[in-house]
């Protein structure tokens, strides 16, 4: 393959990547590609920024990346962004990305900081870049912060599984060098996957932000924590200059400067940096996309072939004929479980703005409802200890105790049980109206396929009989 056809490997895919996520990526298909690790404040931002040359990635406390953004880097004479799920806008006001990235996050999401696998599709022409595609993911994370769910951690680590596990996906790990490196969440997330490191590519982030006395030779020599496609090293901006705004090609400039002139690095300064470090990952690209391409096209060859027989049978299509009917009602049931998934779970693609339904009222319910109904539940403490008293002198009989009986235990308790009954029943109640009339929303849609169905139906029994009375339509 030659130089002009190894470059055009990156585009292609990235229009593979663009039609899977058109049709929700219902072809089970493993792209080759880059995901980037690493934790909160790792610096993966930054390093995609400088990339880019440009701030267009939202920033702030807690997890800011809550989808995974597909990032598509296109070489260009001229700059601008576009996004798949608004296709024909251009952006030239990186400002406006960023809060396009943010209001459609937002859209999925929520505005409690919640997180969704489905990607955001970017591409970014530039004359900075070179062609590349990585997929940021969010940030590994160890505590919720306000209405995050509980489990956020691991929410977050199983989203970044189901990208490193795909022997087709190589993994960006970014780890800050102010941190102890064996406790790095981005290589421990890696050598999971991938214990040999062959498919791993190491990046040491805020380097100037080091001890004195200290450095990251060993690591950047690959000598401390091998891996097969090694480490690079990079100097990004301090909070301060990006707050400042700080021009990324002076930044750029700051970290040649860093690298040229540190008594520890210097003698690897051309192998460390942002502009090598995007080199070398579309090399690596390139190649990764050159070497999995024969089994690619392979698996690709298959499902077409597959898809082109069941779209024959389409074309031959038969009202009359049992075999597609009982296929037709099939597809019909797995319609309405998708429909009716997607409205409990919440990942529909329509949102309603009017009113909550589906898993949202039954979340409301029990966390809302429930709770009230419990809380208005009267308690008479006098009583109680009447009732307790009662009950461990009955169980007593003539004998004194010094320790208070188990039976006295659970008769009070399966009293006080009972009086829940009412408002849990009255939970079940609302769940079960609530679950019926999701069943119903999402039986409108298989009601007109239904229909559509009885119509062919009823046009193949017209056919025949006005066939029998030699009478063609």
């Amino acid at each position: 393959m030659g130089n002009r056809g190894m470059e055009e490997l990156i585009p292609l895919v990235n229009k593979l990547q663009d039609a899977f996520s058109s049709i929700g990526q219902a072809c089970n298909l493993d792209l080759p590609q880059i995901a980037v690790v690493g934790g909160q404040s790792a610096g993966k931002s930054s390093v995609l920024e400088n990339f880019v040359g440009r701030d267009f990635l939202p920033r702030g406390s807690g997890i800011v990346t809550r989808r995974p953004l597909v990032l598509q880097l296109i070489n260009s004479s001229a700059e601008w962004a576009e996004f798949l799920h608004c296709k024909g806008k251009k952006f030239t006001d990186f400002d406006e990305v960023r809060q396009e990235i943010e209001g459609e996050t937002d859209r999925v999401t929520g505005a409690n900081k919640g997180i969704s696998p489905i990607p955001i599709n970017l591409r970014v022409y530039s004359p900075n870049v070179l062609n590349l595609t990585l997929i940021d993911l969010p940030g590994i994370t160890k505590v919720p912060v306000g209405d995050q769910p509980a489990d956020i951690e691991q929410q977050i680590r199983d989203m970044i599984m189901q990208f490193i596990t795909r022997e087709s996906c190589l993994i960006l790990a970014v780890t800050p060098a102010n941190t102890d490196l064996a406790n790095s969440d981005a290589l421990k997330l890696a050598k999971d996957v991938d214990p040999q490191g062959l498919r791993t590519i190491g990046v040491i982030t805020k380097l100037d932000l080091m001890d004195e006395g200290t450095d990251a030779r060993d690591v950047l020599e690959n000598k401390l924590l091998p891996l097969r496609r090694g480490y690079i090293g990079v100097v990004n901006r301090s909070q301060k200059d990006i707050d400042g705004r700080k021009d990324i090609k002076a930044a750029l400039e700051a970290e040649r400067k860093f690298f040229l002139s540190h008594p520890a690095y210097r003698h690897m300064a051309e192998k460390m940096g942002t502009p090598r470090l995007q080199k070398i990952l579309n090399q690596q690209l390139t190649n990764h996309i050159r070497d999995t391409l024969p089994a690619f096209r392979s698996k690709l060859q298959s499902q077409l072939l597959a898809l082109d027989k069941e779209a024959e049978e389409y074309r031959g299509y038969r009202p009359d004929d049992p075999s597609r009917k009982t296929k037709q009602l099939l597809q019909m049931v797995q319609q309405f479980s998708v429909d009716f998934e997607k409205r409990i779970e919440g990942s529909g693609d329509q949102v309603d703005t009017v009113e909550l339904s589906g898993g949202a009222k039954i979340n409301r319910i029990f966390h809302e409802r429930f709770p009230f109904e419990l809380v208005k539940m009267e308690c008479d403490e006098k009583e109680m200890r009447r009732e307790i008293s009662y009950a461990i002198k009955n169980i007593h009989g003539i004998r004194t105790g010094l320790f208070t009986p188990d039976m006295a235990f659970e008769a009070i308790v399966k009293k006080q049980v009972i009086k829940l009954k009412e408002p849990c029943v009255k939970c079940v109640d609302m769940v079960i109206q609530e679950l019926i009339n999701t069943v119903r929303q999402c039986s409108n849609k298989v009601a007109l396929l239904l229909i559509g169905f009885v119509v062919l139906s009823c046009i193949s029994v017209v056919r025949k009989k006005l066939t029998w009375t030699n009478i063609k339509i």
